[in-house]
């Protein structure tokens, strides 16, 4: 079985919690390179993860001959970049979510991919992890019966603004980010849905800046609605009171209903003729540890992974429509 040797383009922290040690994990896999435009923060990570190279151009660690796979974890504005400039080299590349920051950009990253053959990855790892199997799997069941409604509801407390750089953080920059928070947050919410309900064919929203402590939306609602005609709806504030915290979705069945978090993991609850019932289910300590494996055993060619630039698409394309970019 072909090692893959993976290189970094972007080492921030998300490789650090999330993703970066499970590429380590997986039997067939290895880091080779690391590369970020700060020298410094280049040369710190690959001492720390003892990973043999680093760079501080992206082109080079791309076509470092010695390097199989490209990941992709900078910001949604680089994305489209990257991603195909590894395609153009002949190397798989797994992306961090978004996929891009904007619908076009996606569209152009699967012209690539189906002009060149090499195949897209995105991380919406939520599809593989074992507590959203356990959801899908009460779904699939009937126990819910038919599905009527889905409500997704998300509410953090406004936070101090730390600025980067004399200014904002970049997930407040629209040219960067492709919006404010819902662009950074929602995508792993509605990528989830259409994971269990099949692509949303319809959305529009109502987005607004309450607070005015920076110029992106900070409260966005939105109606949406399923292949299979299925409403859904979504409410989103960045902007309230620590005490008004919410992370859930709900979905409401003609047998029953079912609520669970998508950040927090919280037990999942159902509710039918039964009673209530609140399930536990642990997730691995490296959460995209399952889809990575997925990803190196579709390299490999021993296996498929579903999560796709082309399945991850419709979800800017969402986002895209909630924001009244199109």
């Amino acid at each position: 079985m072909k090692t893959i040797r993976w290189g970094f383009v972007g080492c921030g922290e998300v490789t650090e919690k999330k993703s970066g040690p499970a590429f380590s994990e997986i039997p067939g896999s290895c880091v080779e390179a690391v590369m970020s435009r700060n020298e410094n923060h280049a040369r710190s990570y690959a001492e720390r993860h003892h990973i043999k190279k680093w760079y501080t151009d992206a082109l080079e660690l791309i076509e470092d001959p010695e390097v199989d796979a490209i990941y992709v974890a900078t910001p949604p504005s680089t994305h489209a970049i990257y991603a195909i400039m590894a395609m153009r080299a002949n190397k798989p590349v797994y992306v961090e979510k978004p996929l891009a920051s904007n619908y076009e950009d996606c569209v152009r990253i699967n012209r690539v991919s189906a002009q060149t053959g090499v195949p897209c990855f995105v991380a919406y790892y939520r599809r593989y992890l074992p507590y959203f199997n356990k959801v899908k799997s009460i779904i699939d069941s009937g126990q819910l019966g038919k599905i009527m409604n889905v409500q997704v509801r998300f509410s953090r407390h406004h936070r101090d603004i730390k600025a980067e750089d004399g200014g904002l953080p970049w997930r407040l920059k629209p040219e960067i980010a492709g919006g404010g928070y819902f662009y950074d947050l929602a995508p792993h919410q509605l990528d989830l849905l259409q994971y269990l309900f099949g692509v949303i064919t319809e959305a529009f929203g109502i987005c607004e800046n309450r607070l005015g402590a920076y110029d992106v939306e900070d409260n966005v609602s939105a109606c949406f609605k399923f292949e299979s005609d299925l409403p859904g709806s979504g409410s989103w504030c960045f902007s309230g009171h620590e005490s008004s915290d919410e992370d859930s979705i709900e979905v409401i069945g003609e047998k029953g209903s079912m609520s669970f978090s998508v950040f927090h993991y919280k037990p999942i609850v159902v509710n039918d003729c039964n009673g209530t019932q609140q399930i536990t289910v642990p997730n691995p300590p490296y959460v995209q540890l399952p889809i990575i494996r997925s990803v190196v055993e579709d390299i490999q060619g021993t296996s498929i992974c579903s999560c796709t630039s082309v399945s991850a698409t419709p979800t800017n394309w969402v986002m895209d429509r909630i924001l009244g970019k199109f």
